[in-house]
Parts: structure tokens; C-alpha cells; sequence
């Protein structure tokens, strides 16, 4: 099992100061293996801040990370899973799946990682999943009234199968969704044994990260 966060458009500290503090309590050092940053960190302490909870951080540029050098795609590969990251603002129009395809082909990636939106969104599409952590502070985007739902998600990949639970803070509470994706079997090498098909992770009722924490 590898664990991967998934997060972006943190927006610190131009548009908010800082993340939830209850995301931060959970987002603890020693649970997550890697971290994949769809951008928009906009500032070094929260770069700083992210490879606290693991050393393992890979970011791209957002269209606000002016004078980094993050670069603006990521692969990364947990065979026989290979995820690609994005910050988004190259699909016209913003958050459009059939731009999302063309880059995911152009990547030759399995699970197409992106943001821009502050938007949570998973998408199963021609045995490519795409998904997209939203805002982890519920940054304002600019595009409408109101603010974005904070929310990030993690990557529980396991052989085939991706687990996507993503957290959203709704009226200060946290409220987990599971979501499943598995890789045809048709493009991998012989099925592994049933024992070692993942086991449940806890329901969204009782969620928890692996390892400890619960809320």
C-alpha cells in the first residue's frame, strides 16, 4: 500500500492565511509516503510546510507560483499505476474533461491528477481516472461568488486499484467519500492472488487515516 496526498490551490498567503486548522491535525508526519501539489503554493513556508508530512513532494507551477521553478507537469510511478500531475489552467475551457483526455494521452498516464477549479471532482473516462483535491483551503478562485469548499484527497494505491478518500471541511466538520477506481485488467500482467486484494479501509462514517488518527 502506498499512501499519496493530493492537494493544491492553497493560495497562502495571498487569498487566505493558512489551512483549516483541522486538516492540519490530521495531516500528521509518518502516514503519508508522497505528496503530489497540483500548485498555487504561492509562498516557501508552506512548501516547508508540506514536506513536514512527507519528504516526498513533488509540485507543479501554478499560474500564481510566479518566480518558482516548479515545473509544469509531474509523472510518477506506483507500478502498475502511473499518475500525472497538472495545475490545470492549460485546459480551455477551464476543468474540460475532453482537454484532461488529450493531456492524459499526451502523458500516456493512468490517473491524470489536477486543480485550478478549487473544485473537487472524480472522473472515470476510457480506463483513466481523473481527479482533481479542489482547494485545501477553500481559496476564493475568482470565477463566482462565494467560497470553494476546502477539501484534498489521498491516494490509497494498491497493485490496480485506487482508493480515493477526499476530505471536504462542510459547516467545520470533515465528511470523508470513498471513491474506487481499478485499472483494467486487460492491460496489466497476470491477476495477483485474491489475498491480495485490498482490505476495507474505514467507512467515511468512522474515517481515519491509516495508521491512527481518527475524528
Amino acid at each position: 500500500m502506498v499512501l499519496v496526498l493530493i492537494i493544491g490551490d492553497l493560495h497562502i498567503p495571498h487569498r487566505i492565511h493558512d489551512l483549516p486548522l483541522k486538516f492540519k491535525k490530521i495531516l500528521v508526519p509518518g502516514k503519508i509516503q508522497q505528496i503530489l501539489c497540483t500548485g498555487n503554493v504561492c509562498d516557501k513556508e508552506t512548501f516547508d510546510y508540506l514536506r513536514t508530512i512527507s519528504p516526498d513532494v513533488h509540485i507543479v507551477k501554478g499560474d500564481y507560483d510566479e518566480g518558482s521553478n516548479f515545473p509544469a507537469s509531474v509523472t510518477v510511478v506506483h507500478h502498475p499505476i502511473k499518475i500525472g500531475v497538472i495545475h490545470g489552467h492549460q485546459c480551455i475551457p477551464t476543468g474540460d474533461i475532453d482537454s484532461l483526455r488529450a493531456i492524459a494521452r499526451q502523458m500516456d498516464v493512468d490517473v491524470l491528477v489536477s486543480g485550478h477549479t478549487h473544485v473537487f471532482q472524480a472522473v472515470e473516462l476510457d480506463n483513466k481516472f481523473f481527479v482533481n483535491p479542489g482547494s485545501a483551503t477553500g481559496a476564493w478562485t475568482g470565477a463566482f461568488n462565494g467560497d470553494p469548499t476546502p477539501s484534498f484527497a489521498l491516494l490509497d494505491i494498491q497493485g490496480p486499484i485506487v482508493v480515493t478518500y477526499v476530505y471536504q471541511l462542510i459547516e467545520g466538520e470533515i465528511r470523508v467519500e470513498k471513491i474506487e477506481w481499478r485499472k483494467e485488467p486487460e492491460n496489466l500482467p497476470a491477476p495477483r492472488p485474491a489475498s491480495d486484494v485490498p482490505q476495507n479501509l474505514p467507512s467515511p462514517g468512522v474515517a481515519s487515516l491509516p495508521g491512527g488518527t481518527v475524528w
